[in-house]
């Protein structure tokens, strides 16, 4: 296989460029989180308590899934660098540390988890009866965790080297193993036990390690990789270069979840019908930003590897025509929401309560996915410039200052249907001040260009 070539990202057409890159990865995201809402349509025939029990576990699993994103984030901006720059040696150490990196992380991770289980989701406001199936699913999923991150690191390196298409087929290829597997190991059917909740978890772990396998020959078949362990002398700079980026990056994909648990436990209040519509919705979030998501991961490379170059008014107008096209994007895609939330909420549930909160959150909460949008594209260039702890103040100012307050709000105001208008609200605030912020964060990248060109 040939490794794409990188001057494509530098010199081609922006727009065609990154209409290039974006596709692929779309089709692969849409794939594997269709085959994810699949997963919870055939976890929600089990029962309302099931489905809640899947929500609850929603802000754990995507701490480990921040983990991952973030030092993806990290991996693609320093490999990207390094390519933009002309050091293919150095992108291949890169390549290696940030797997075993993200390996070490893993593991510790997911043994705080394991020790932590019963009384963290108790804390979430899971009932007695709900924490039993929780159980069932969380500790298979936490044993195969570490294979969900082999897959992720190695696509971000892929992407990094400017390729989107094989790691949009790494995606579907495990959204579709996935996918079969569910109803399989769920139900029964066939020759293969009936396992519930953990018939899911083990879905999910075989799909993570299919694509482990993939991912790393591929890595060594394009020498995009070195091979073996690095020796703790030439791995710890290596680490701390990519942490620079990832930790930073992680901490931000990581408040996330952490704000997802405070919405969780407020949600739970008004009980588990709310949390279970409020699980659907936030998955289906994830299919209506689908796009969102698909430049997200294909952008920064893009702007990475014009930093590293030093082409900066092609980063400034990459960013825009991205943010132009978001902002019409996902106001078509609310029209289809809104139109199809009665026929969508009865696919989820048969509940009558959670097919009227599924609907009044597909009424109100996409309004504000292209101001959604917007920030997280910033985010993800901020990343790219390789400055991450101004994303992560942006993430913060988010989450902490905006979204959970907001939505707290509404709530206290006029009950769930204000806590997604709050929401709402908090995405607009965020947006504008996004904007902004990246802009004067560029415009000073550019004045430190221009005054270090005059003084040589």
């Amino acid at each position: 296989m040939s490794v794409p070539d990188k001057r494509s990202l530098l010199h081609n057409d922006i727009g065609s460029t990154l209409y290039r890159m974006t596709v692929p990865m779309l089709i692969g995201m849409f794939t594997l989180m269709s085959f994810n809402l699949v997963d919870t349509f055939f976890i929600s025939l089990l029962g309302t308590k099931e489905l809640a029990a899947v929500s609850f576990t929603f802000p754990i699993t995507f701490t480990f899934i921040s983990l991952a994103i973030g030092l993806g984030i990290g991996t693609s901006a320093v490999i990207a660098k390094a390519l933009g720059s002309g050091n293919p040696q150095e992108a291949r150490a890169d390549a290696l540390a940030s797997l075993w990196l993200a390996a070490y992380l893993m593991v510790a991770l997911t043994f705080i988890g394991w020790l932590a289980h019963d009384s963290l989701f108790r804390l979430l406001g899971a009932g007695d009866d709900i924490v039993p199936l929780i159980r069932q699913y969380m500790l298979i999923w936490l044993g195969g965790a570490v294979f969900l991150m082999i897959p992720m690191i190695g696509n971000s390196v892929l992407r990094a080297a400017g390729d989107t298409r094989l790691p949009a087929y790494i995606m579907a290829a495990g959204g579709v193993i996935n996918a079969v597997l569910d109803p399989l190991l769920i139900f029964g059917l066939g020759p293969f036990p009936a396992l519930g909740m953990q018939g899911a978890a083990i879905a999910s772990v075989v799909s993570w390690v299919c694509g482990s396998l993939v991912v790393l020959l591929v890595l060594h078949q394009r020498r995009l990789i070195d091979r073996g362990w690095q020796i703790w002398r030439k791995a710890l700079p290596i680490y701390r270069k990519i942490l620079r980026i990832g930790f930073p990056a992680a901490g931000a994909n990581m408040l996330t979840p952490l704000a997802m648990a405070v919405l969780t436990a407020i949600i739970a209040s008004h009980g588990a019908e709310a949390v279970a519509a409020f699980g659907v919705g936030i998955r289906l979030e994830s299919m209506a930003c689908l796009v969102v998501l698909a430049l997200s991961t294909t952008l920064p490379p893009f702007i990475s590897q014009n930093f590293g170059a030093g082409y900066l008014p092609r980063v400034q107008a990459a960013y825009k025509q991205s943010i132009r096209f978001i902002l019409v994007w996902q106001l078509v895609v609310y029209g289809l929401l809104a139109l199809l939330a009665p026929w969508i909420a009865r696919i989820f549930s048969a509940d009558a309560e959670v097919q009227r909160l599924i609907e009044l959150f597909l009424w109100i909460l996409p309004v504000g996915y292209g101001l959604q949008g917007l920030i997280i594209l910033t985010n993800s260039s901020l990343n790219a410039l390789h400055l991450p702890l101004q994303a992560l103040g942006l993430s913060m100012c988010r989450l902490f200052v905006f979204y959970v307050p907001f939505a707290w709000l509404g709530g206290q105001l006029a009950g769930i249907q204000g806590l997604f208008i709050g929401c709402v609200v908090a995405n607009l605030c965020m947006a504008l001040l996004s904007y902004f912020w990246f802009q004067r964060a560029l415009q000073r990248m550019e004045l430190t260009e221009a005054s270090q060109g005059v003084a040589s």
